[in-house]
Parts: structure tokens; sequence; C-alpha cells
């Protein structure tokens, strides 16, 4: 027996082609993103589900139910429809990931110059944390939120579009209290106040969130962890300046802080994805030369 195993087993390795071991690393590795997707969202208990539906077909054929196995099999026989339903929220997250790594980025990203978009954001990042600053002394609550590869078009849709150039008194009018656009969020793109009294998603799992946090505090929570956007709040009860970026949120920032803060993740990133189209068209235009 484990002779015949042992002979089965080195005549499937002396078939194994170069092309089989691609094949199945690219397999392995949609697999394991799968996994990974489905043990961090709610799409861990819908799997359950379908897993337990498939168990209850399997044993209802065996025994010999005709009419369960007939149900289960017309429900599992829509089973792919069913997960793209299903599955939705989820499998756009991840395909927005893929749109903002850099692989996505290289190939399918285009806008203005790097000069351009840098001295249009160094104005715009100075006028935020002027305006933060400035808000949280007269615990003055704000909520901006600062586009990057990722587009918000579906919060700047339920917004008021200003398309405006930032500054601190822009910023200071629109949440001051009791206007008709301090109630949401600004959504910023290319360095200009692009809408205001934007609102934003609810964070996917709110029910962990820490039970101190307001509203504002949530939805950047939200708006992070449905994007790649940088999301900065100012707190109404205590002042405080917090930043929420990738579904976490960090506080008791002062201007210097997130000043360096911001021009990290906005300027040199962007800088940085230049780089990397410029990179790509000078061997694509190589390539070209060599044909």
């Amino acid at each position: 027996m484990l002779q015949d195993f042992k002979d089965s087993f080195i005549s499937v390795l002396k078939t194994i082609e170069i092309v089989d071991v691609i094949d199945v690393a690219i397999l392995t590795y949609i697999v394991f993103l799968v996994l990974k997707l489905i043990r961090e969202t709610r799409a861990g208990q819908l799997v359950k589900g379908i897993l337990l539906l498939i168990a209850g077909y399997l044993i209802s054929s065996f025994i010999g139910l005709k009419s369960v196995t007939y149900l289960l099999d017309q429900c599992l026989s829509i089973g792919i429809i069913a997960m793209l339903i299903l599955f939705q929220p989820e499998m756009r997250r991840a395909l927005e990931k893929v749109g903002r790594s850099k692989f996505g980025l290289r190939y399918f990203g285009f806008g203005e110059t790097a000069d351009a978009l840098t001295k249009k954001w160094n104005v715009a990042i100075e006028a935020i944390c002027d305006s933060c600053v400035e808000l949280s002394a007269s615990c003055t609550g704000a909520l901006i939120v600062v586009e990057r590869q990722v587009k918000l078009g579906e919060q700047i849709e339920n917004g008021t579009i200003l398309n405006a150039a930032p500054s601190k008194e822009l910023f200071g009018n629109i949440f001051y209290p009791k206007t008709p656009l301090h109630d949401g969020a600004v959504i910023m793109r290319d360095g200009i106040i692009l809408a205001a009294a934007c609102f934003l998603p609810k964070p996917q799992k709110e029910e962990l969130v820490n039970k101190k946090l307001g509203s504002r505090h949530r939805a950047a929570i939200g708006m992070s962890e449905n994007s790649d956007a940088v999301v900065i709040v100012v707190s109404e009860e205590t002042g405080q300046i917090s930043v929420a970026m990738n579904g976490v949120l960090t506080r008791d920032y002062t201007h210097e802080k997130l000043k360096n803060l911001l021009t990290q993740e906005i300027i040199t990133n962007q800088q940085d994805l230049f780089q990397v189209k410029k990179k790509h068209a000078s061997s694509r235009s190589e390539r070209r030369k060599n044909k």
C-alpha cells in the first residue's frame, strides 16, 4: 500500500512541468486572498451557511430525501449568482484594493503633473492644518476627507458641490454651527474643496467601535475602511484633532504633526506614484525603439 502510494507520487512528480507549478502557485494565492477576505469580513458567516446547505444536500441525497434534495439542488444551482450578490460589498472593497495597488496605479492612473499637484496640495495642507487648529480651539466639530486613488463619487453625489480653493476662512464658514453645510463632511480632491455636507458610510463592525466616539469619528472610520482616503476629525466635545486611515483612528494631532502626516501621505506618495508612471512610460518608449 505504502509502496503504491510512493510510486504514484513519484509518477506525478515526473509529469509536473513549470506551467503546472505556476498554475498551482496562482491558484494558491487566489485561495489565500479569498480566505483572508472572508476571515476579515461578515462573509465568514455567509460561507458557513453555504457549507451547511452543501452538507444538507449531500446528506439528503445519501438518505434519499427526494424533495429536500431537489430544493437544495435548486438553491445551489444559482449559488454563483447568489454569492455575487451577497458578497458584493466585500468584492467591491477587494477590487478597490487591487485598483489602488502599485500595479493598478502603474497601468491605469492618470491626472495632473506632479509639480502642479504638489503646489496645490502644499497650499491645501496648510489651510487644513490652520483650520483644524482654529476649529479645535473653539471646539467646533469638523470632518475633512482627503480623497486619494479611490474615487468617492457616491459620497460627493449626496453632498453640495463647491469646487472651491481651500482656505482657513472657508473651512470656518462651512463648519460654523447651524450653517447649511456644517452637518456632514468636506471632501477634497486634487487640492481643492470639491463638496461639502457629504454623508459617509458607517464602520463595517460598528459594534466594535469605542462607544465614547461620536458620529463624526465613526463616519471617519467607516470612510477610511471603504477607501484609501485620509480623514481628519475635530471633536466638538474636546476639540481634539484625530485622523482615520485604513480603518484605524489616531488622536492628539498638533499643527506640526498633522502637517507632517498629510505631507507624507498625500504629497510624498503622489510623487512616488508619478515616478512609477514615469519609469513605466520610459520603459515602454525603450521597448518601442528596440522594436
